[in-house]
């Protein structure tokens, strides 16, 4: 990779990357390729968590630091497995076994309209009450965001159109995106829609009558005794005391307050509260794979036919690849079971996690994002399958214990 410029002057740096946690000699494949990863895009701060068959096997963390040549290294401080990173995306399938609880609990039926649940007017589209629950967790809702604009990313836009300050709320955004009509037929195709699922988290709180944070530390987490994940504030003021800095070289108008200041992309350029559901969460990729063991068999947070729900295929069928998306998951058949994989990104983070056959899970997180004139990002997603692969004799030691 090319040299790294240190402060002003005109010394050249040699990366330097400090490791912490356990890497089983077994499992070095995923440690070299993640280090690899780091340095050709200059990634400061990422986790790795490899699992398989209900156990934790590595766990790491990574500082990447610049080094002068002929000189002392600027060694800074080590980032722990358990530090806290904004997941994006990888919010989204804790928010459809949030779902799947209620339903299980028989609290709220996949077939119940948004419209009643929500009390919706559809005045605007009639076709809002053609959209389920299930809908939603499929993201077959009707709304395109290359047609209409991603809804939980124009808060100017609202506050404009609406004459609210900001910032906006939920209610807001409800209210804006209600008084326009849908973008397709509901049911009728697959787009990707961050809104639908913010619109989960606002069922989910109206069913459980707590707040969507809450519903999902005590129904979800606690008990599979995940206790460090919780949802993300928009400043950096705001951090958890554990939480990485982002990195974004990005800039935005603020939308936390009317000022139009414009602020660093990851702090105050978009609304980390609005994001709850659909990308809000903080965890570590401990906290991840921990939790997406909830999905390999039933427990105590989802029988069977709740995760068969999940992984369920959508009523329009497979894309041309073979794969489908269920309720917060990418699917798609390996010939004796299921892969289920999911990546999350905004400004300051990008993130992967997979569970491939055999029982094997992998998650890594990064405190930046594929951004003009870096290279690409989504790479990770081979690298990592290449290094699970790769391994002959998988190691037994359960780290577990270590960080739950």
């Amino acid at each position: 990779m090319p040299a790294v410029a240190l402060g002003t002057g005109t010394a050249q740096a040699t990366p330097v990357i400090r490791g912490t946690g356990t890497v089983p000699a077994a499992l070095a494949g995923f440690d070299t390729a993640i280090r690899t990863y780091i340095a050709e895009r200059q990634i400061t701060h990422a986790q790795l968590a490899v699992a398989r068959k209900g156990k934790i096997l590595l766990a790491r963390g990574y500082r990447y630091a610049d080094r002068k040549s002929g000189d002392m290294p600027v060694w800074l401080p080590p980032l722990q497995p358990t530090a806290l990173f904004r997941v994006a995306s990888l919010s989204k399938h804790l928010t459809s076994a949030a779902i799947m609880r209620l339903v299980q609990d028989g609290k709220l039926g996949l077939s119940a309209p948004v419209t009643t649940l929500l009390g919706l007017s559809a005045e605007a589209d009639p076709r809002l009450a053609q959209v389920t629950v299930l809908r939603l967790m499929q993201h077959l809702g009707g709304w395109d965001r290359n047609v209409s604009k991603d809804q939980l990313w124009i808060d100017h836009t609202i506050s404009a159109t609406l004459d609210v300050p900001l910032p906006i709320g939920h209610d807001d955004i409800i209210r804006y995106t209600t008084a326009r009509p849908l973008d397709f037929d509901p049911g009728s195709k697959m787009v990707y829609s961050n809104y639908g699922y913010m619109l989960l988290g606002r069922i989910i709180e109206k069913v459980s009558g707590t707040s969507y944070e809450s519903y999902i530390q005590q129904k979800l987490l606690a008990p599979v005794g995940i206790t460090r994940m919780r949802l993300g504030r928009s400043l950096k003021t705001e951090a958890a005391s554990t939480e990485v800095p982002y990195v974004s070289k990005y800039t935005n108008k603020s939308v936390v307050d009317d000022s139009g200041t414009v602020v660093p992309y990851p702090y105050g350029g978009f609304n980390m509260p609005n994001q709850d559901a659909n990308g809000g969460w903080l965890a570590s990729a401990v906290d991840l794979v921990k939790f997406g063991m909830v999905f390999d068999a039933a427990g105590p947070v989802l029988n069977a036919a709740s995760i068969a729900k999940v992984f369920a295929k959508p009523e329009i069928g497979v894309n041309g690849n073979g794969s489908w998306y269920g309720g917060g998951w990418w699917v798609r058949s390996n010939g004796s079971g299921l892969n289920t994989w999911h990546n999350g990104s905004m400004p300051g983070t990008f993130s992967f996690l997979a569970r491939i056959q055999n029982g094997i899970s992998y998650c890594a997180i990064f405190n930046r994002r594929e951004e003009e004139g870096t290279p690409d990002f989504d790479s990770i997603d081979p690298l990592l399958g290449k290094a699970a692969g790769a391994v002959t004799t998988w190691p037994t030691t359960d780290l577990t214990p270590n960080y739950f």
